[in-house]
């Protein structure tokens, strides 16, 4: 008993001590914060005023977009202003709010992109039924599932996760709050909770991943059965941004969360951390600009004069 102590504040893991070091993180940190803020903000801008684009699709979009910016902006400004100010230190409320933010975009990320692989599934699968299913407010509902989906899932793994007091150390070996550092710092056996956690985790990832592949896979048939190659290549086209940012999403989670544990931080486990939590978001308009020719050409058409003459800047679908 005499090892517990309260846990006011929890130390986070530099990137390095050599203070250039420390500077250039924070300038590479930045660009790529800026960079995915402005690719975000342009697509969710592009969309909102170009009524070519007021489609589920694109109204999902930029559902995702806004989870983007959410999901990076948890992590990445409170890095940089550590290694700006030479710190190391994230307050317990700031942890469980890092934790809380960070699940819930996870976790409503994966919900969306399973919603938008159905989307897709009606439009090639179903085209005569689309409008009717893919309706305003089905369209609603299916968004405000994922976001709801996302707080119920966070509110769970931040409530087990915090639920032990701290007595092992107050180092988390991370650049941020991450539950299963956090695990290792918990006064009593967690073991269980921690499994728990884990297993239910991997029920909604394998449900969505599972939903997702069956989507694709009636649409490859779909495809498959289409007489002109053209046409194919066009339908297809439609899917590779979805299907991209899935497998980056997929990948980069699956490789930072199976591979073995250490008890010390290590280069690599930075390296898987940046790679799942600051990629995505970063890569996700680049994918999304560099195959859509409406999204293309809707940021052609975007300019300041714009901005200004459009009165309404909201997402109407049909």
């Amino acid at each position: 008993m005499s090892n517990q102590t309260t846990v006011t504040e929890f130390l986070l893991l530099g990137f390095s001590d050599v203070r250039e070091l420390q500077i250039l993180h924070v300038v590479v940190f930045l660009v790529i914060y800026l960079s995915t803020l402005t690719g975000n903000l342009l697509i969710i801008t592009a969309v909102a005023l170009d009524p070519h684009l007021h489609t589920p699709m694109y109204f999902f979009l930029i559902n995702m977009s806004i989870i983007d910016l959410g999901s990076i902006s948890v992590i990445v400004p409170k890095s940089m202003a550590n290694s700006l100010l030479n710190s190391r230190s994230i307050s317990y409320a700031g942890c469980i709010a890092q934790v809380f933010l960070f699940v819930f975009f996870a976790a409503a990320n994966i919900t969306l992109l399973t919603v938008m692989a159905y989307d897709r599934y009606v439009a090639i699968c179903q085209p005569l039924h689309y409008d009717k299913v893919m309706n305003r407010g089905a369209c609603i509902q299916m968004a405000a599932s994922a976001w709801t989906s996302g707080i119920l899932f966070s509110a769970l793994n931040t409530g087990s996760t915090f639920k032990f007091p701290f007595c092992q150390s107050n180092v988390i070996n991370q650049f941020f709050c991450e539950i299963p550092q956090l695990f290792k710092l918990a006064c009593s056996d967690s073991h269980l909770i921690e499994v728990g956690i884990l297993g239910f985790s991997a029920c909604l990832l394998l449900s969505c991943f599972a939903l997702i592949i069956a989507s694709y896979v009636h649409i490859f048939m779909t495809v498959l059965r289409i007489p002109s190659e053209q046409c194919r290549h066009k339908t297809f086209s439609t899917c590779l941004p979805h299907l991209t940012v899935v497998s980056l999403f997929f990948c980069t989670g699956i490789f930072a969360y199976l591979k073995p544990t250490s008890s010390s931080a290590s280069a690599m486990d930075l390296v898987m951390a940046v790679l799942y939590s600051v990629v995505p978001p970063t890569m996700n308009p680049v994918i999304y600009s560099l195959r859509n020719k409406e999204i293309k050409a809707a940021l052609r058409r975007l300019n300041v004069w714009t901005l200004f003459t459009k009165n309404n800047i909201f997402v109407f679908l049909p």
